[in-house]
């Protein structure tokens, strides 16, 4: 026999093959975890997984991408689609796959292989196929790239240059950016970090809520992917392997906000047709042909429509079609963005970040991350902080930022492929805190228009009246409801002079016992969002803003498609930028007085007719679902607390409705001290399906603001079984067509245990037997890398380990254990009888010898969890002398191993002399039961 001796942890090995078993387990709350042996193979089950859970969403994902979205929703999808084939986002997401390494693209393609097997089965387990008369389709290799861009084509919200075109030409140009704020159009986040200093346990903590428009299914997944290269827990984008935007692997945590960053430009174009039927376009160096061809647009109940797809030199034209006369007034808009551009879409980072250990590694990740850009707050096990920004920002003039730019001028041109250098910061070793909220802070150099800078100063101001926080404080912070941008609404109805009874009334409840939060049960609250929607209805009207507002402009429902009216809508505008214009000098103080006097006193006349009810009867969620319940589920839509710039950020429409449809699309807590201790939350479920127990179990608990457990031990889980899923039909070989096994009847921690210990402050170490032919992968991994070379298996492959531990548990006198800390595989633990064994030829074997070999496991980072071999002994020495008979432990680590000599020395061994032995030179290591005080 073969076998190693030395106590090193190795590192993850590269991928071994991509295997076709993995396992499936759910905690209490239906959230998966997945497992397999290799990267490949642990790829196709997120894929699998993401088919059986949420089929339905992978669908109306798949054809989003298509621009077929409209032939089975109806003529209510028509704009979608004709939007996103004339970006042509398919074709750019086939460019930008086929630019990908080599180990991505394979990667890519073992989650599409997955979701592929397992579509049918989770589509027959979704109702809404049935009620969309509609069957699966076949998702291709390049998929996945599709439904990034098409999540995060909008952004960096370029249609916001249209509105301030908008602007410029009825206000005046000096007004351009009078509305700049984050609107309807834009998703936020919060995200904090602490450092160590500020925590209970020593090590820092990140947490945080993405704020999106809320889907049903949602658009987050949590989710757990384990093989033996690495073990991550985070929120997956269902249709994406991997986990992208939050995450943890045990040894690094990392969490992203939305830089506000603009990095997509419009420019005006000028087409004409040919005689020929070609079309041109005017470029800086006068008339060229261009790219056109038509496509069809199906759409259910109706006609079909026929789209022209235009792409110039600058881009794809998505709005304006091909005149006959040139110098037309209609507007012609390409859209430049840098996938289209580049062939980039960031996709190599994914796998490198569930790779990550540390803060460097997620670091140097991070640097080749394209869209959409970010800032990213991190922290590691060693207590090392990042806090950066990250993504392709073109260099390109700021004018571009702002508005729509002529195309043929050349002064408007990208500078080649120079990119703006990417902002980052250390996090203030003073305070102890870093936060991102979307505001004008680390990322300014980068956008145009940012969160108003409320939600962040309101995070520092709540994390920094304590200094010992836990995952359990971060709650109060993700629900807290202070509403600071009413200041100066709330300043003006102080000045409002000779208001009558009932305003004065309004005005002394509002003032003098409203506190400025957003609760649920607050009629106060009520109250303000009732004067706040009078107030802008008044502005709406003022004639300052008539010419903004003007219902009977046929320009804005004919110059652009109707998906970009919500960046259009002026009331919402008004609404958003509602502090700004009652703040700055656009409007005269009299006339902002005037209309919140008179607000005022309409909002107390309604009230003396209708006494308000709570903020939460009102402020209800609103999904949206591609495919509406036939029932509404009032369960599904809770009133919370909450507002657009509370850091409880349930974003309504000001002056429109009290309904809101963006807000915390997750919660989550990353605790770098214990994982296990780790929190997070979805909207509505873990399963996309109907009628399942996890569909919107999580409900409640996102709307009291609580968190479920991040759950890490593997005996805590659940195993989940399906039925085996042959591979398509058109598999190029044997082995491509093999079933396909979910589950695996000898998973390690459902094995029975031969010995369990709890060590303290560590975890609970079960020693489990090896299954050779199950775990010969996850013992190839860890045998075969360079810091395991003192185990002597370096060369072998995988079907020889296997062969080696077949011959060990053939042994009556030779065992082998996994040792598994909080049902994790941690190390490769044997047993063996020296007298039976080549080593006790090398020395006089006393009665009661008993001989171990030790390997530790990649943990989770280098040094992530001091002292964590020596616990691992503690617990190995445990089982060894919980046996009267066993007197003595004898080891023979490599004698070129100090490393491993030196630990044994820590722990009492005592070191006795070298030997000879075939494969090394050994040095043996003597542990008594009477050392360690035993009878």
């Amino acid at each position: 026999m073969t076998a190693g001796t030395g106590s090193e942890r190795p590192d993850a090995g590269p991928d071994r093959g991509a295997g076709g078993r993995f396992e499936v387990f759910r905690d209490d709350w239906g959230i998966p975890h997945l497992r397999a042996a290799d990267v490949l193979g642990l790829a196709r089950a997120q894929g699998h997984n993401a088919a059986l859970d949420r089929a339905w969403q992978l669908e109306t994902e798949r054809h989003r991408v298509l621009g077929t979205t409209a032939a089975y929703l109806g003529a209510e999808a028509v704009d979608w689609d004709r939007f996103v084939r004339r970006a042509r986002l398919a074709d750019t997401a086939r460019r930008c796959y086929e630019g990908l390494a080599p180990e991505t693209a394979a990667w890519v393609g073992a989650y599409v292989d997955g979701v592929n097997e397992g579509l049918a089965e989770g589509a027959a387990l979704a109702p809404e196929f049935a009620a969309a008369s509609l069957v699966p389709g076949r998702w291709e290799p390049w998929t996945p790239l599709g439904v990034w861009l098409s999540t995060h084509i909008l952004f960096a919200g370029f249609p916001t240059k249209l509105w301030r075109e908008e602007v410029a030409r009825r206000l005046g140009e000096d007004h351009m950016t009078l509305f700049a704020t984050d609107g309807p159009g834009t998703a936020g986040s919060n995200g904090w970090l602490l450092t160590g200093d500020r925590t209970t346990t020593g090590a820092p903590l990140i947490a945080g809520d993405p704020h999106r428009f809320i889907e049903a299914p949602g658009v987050y997944q949590q989710i757990r992917l384990a093989c033996p290269e690495f073990d991550v827990v985070g929120l997956a984008v269902p249709g994406i392997p991997g986990i992208a935007h939050f995450g943890h692997t045990g040894g690094v945590a990392w969490a992203i906000t939305n830089a506000m960053a603009d990095y997509q430009d419009l420019y005006r174009e000028r087409l004409r047709r040919t005689a020929g039927g070609d079309v041109e376009a005017l470029g800086p160096d006068g008339w060229y042909r261009v790219h056109a061809h038509t496509e069809t647009v199906e759409v259910a109940g109706g006609e079909p429509e026929t789209v022209e797809i235009v792409e110039t030199d600058r881009g794809p034209v998505i709005i304006g079609d091909v005149h006959d006369a040139p110098s037309s007034d209609a507007p012609v808009i390409s859209l430049r963005h840098p996938p289209r551009v580049t062939g980039e879409l960031g996709f190599d980072v994914l796998p490198a970040l569930l790779r990550a250990r540390t803060v460097a590694d997620l670091d140097a990740a991070l640097d080749r991350w394209v869209e959409p850009v970010n800032v990213v707050l991190a922290a590691d096990t060693a207590g090392d902080t990042l806090h950066r920004t990250a993504g392709h920002v073109p260099a390109r003039p700021y004018a571009n930022r702002l508005r729509v730019v002529p195309a043929e001028d050349p002064a408007y041109a990208w500078r080649g492929g120079e990119t703006v250098p990417l902002p980052r910061t250390e996090v203030d070793p003073a305070t102890g805190i870093a936060v991102m909220a979307n505001e004008r802070g680390l990322a300014a150099p980068l956008g145009v228009e940012f969160a108003p800078p409320h939600r962040a100063r309101r995070i520092r101001e709540l994390l920094d009246a304590d200094t010992d926080r836990s995952p359990a404080d971060m709650a109060a912070v993700h629900t807290d409801t202070r509403l600071a941008s009413a200041r100066p609404l709330l300043s003006l109805l102080a000045g409002a002079p000779a208001l009558g009874p009932a305003a004065e009334r309004l005005r002394d409840r509002l003032l003098l016992r409203w506190d400025r939060h957003m609760d649920a049960d607050s009629t106060e609250a009520t109250l303000y969002a009732r004067l706040r929607t009078d107030v802008v209805h008044r502005l709406a009207a003022h004639p300052a803003l008539k010419a903004l507002t003007a219902a009977d402009d046929p320009w804005r429902s004919t110059a652009y498609p109707p998906l970009f009216r919500p960046w259009l809508a002026a009331v919402p505008r008004i609404g958003y930028a509602l502090e700004t214009l009652l703040t700055v000098g656009f409007l005269p103080y009299e006339d902002r007085l005037a209309v919140v006097a008179a607000s005022a006193e309409a909002v107390a006349a309604a009230a003396e007719e209708t006494p308000p009810g709570p903020w939460g009867e009102l402020h209800r969620l609103s999904p949206w679902q591609a495919l509406p319940d036939a029932v509404p589920d009032e369960a599904a839509r809770p009133g919370l607390a909450g507002d657009h710039d509370c850091v409880l950020s349930t974003s309504s429409v000001p002056g429109v409705t009290d309904l809101f449809a963006r807000g915390p699309a997750a919660r989550y807590v990353w605790d770098l001290a214990r994982r296990e201790d780790s929190r997070w939350v979805v909207p509505f479920g873990a399963s996309g399906v109907p009628g399942s127990a996890h569909h919107r179990d999580q409900t409640p608990l996102w709307a009291r603001g609580d968190l479920a457990p991040v759950v890490t031990d593997w005996n805590l889980l659940h195993r989940t079984t399906h039925p085996t899923t042959p591979r398509p039909e058109g598999a190029e070989n044997d082995e491509d067509k093999a079933p396909m096994t979910v589950t695996e009847p000898t998973a390690p921690a459902l094995r029975p245990a031969v010995h369990e210990q709890k060590v303290e402050g560590f975890g609970t170490v079960r020693l489990v037997p090896v299954d050779p032919a199950a775990d010969a992968g996850l013992l190839h991994g860890w045998v075969t890398e360079e810091r395991a070379r003192f185990w002597g298996m370096a060369d072998h492959t995988r079907e020889q380990v296997q062969e080696i531990y077949e011959f060990v548990a053939s042994l009556p006198t030779h065992h082998a254990y996994l040792a598994l800390r909080d049902g994790v595989p941690a190390a490769l633990f044997q047993t063996y009888e020296p007298d039976a064994d080549p080593v006790g030829e090398c020395y006089d074997v006393q009665p009661g010898d008993f001989g171990i070999h030790l390997l530790i496991a990649p943990a989770e980072g280098e040094g992530a969890v001091k002292g964590y071999t020596d616990a691992l002994l503690t617990a190995f020495i445990g089982y060894v002398f919980s046996d009267p008979a066993h007197l003595r432990v004898v080891v023979e680590p490599d004698a070129r191993n100090e490393k491993a000599l030196a630990r044994m020395v820590r722990v009492g061994f005592e070191l006795g002399p070298e030997i000879k032995k075939p494969e090394k030179t050994a040095r043996l290591a003597f542990l008594s039961r009477a050392a360690l005080g035993l009878v």
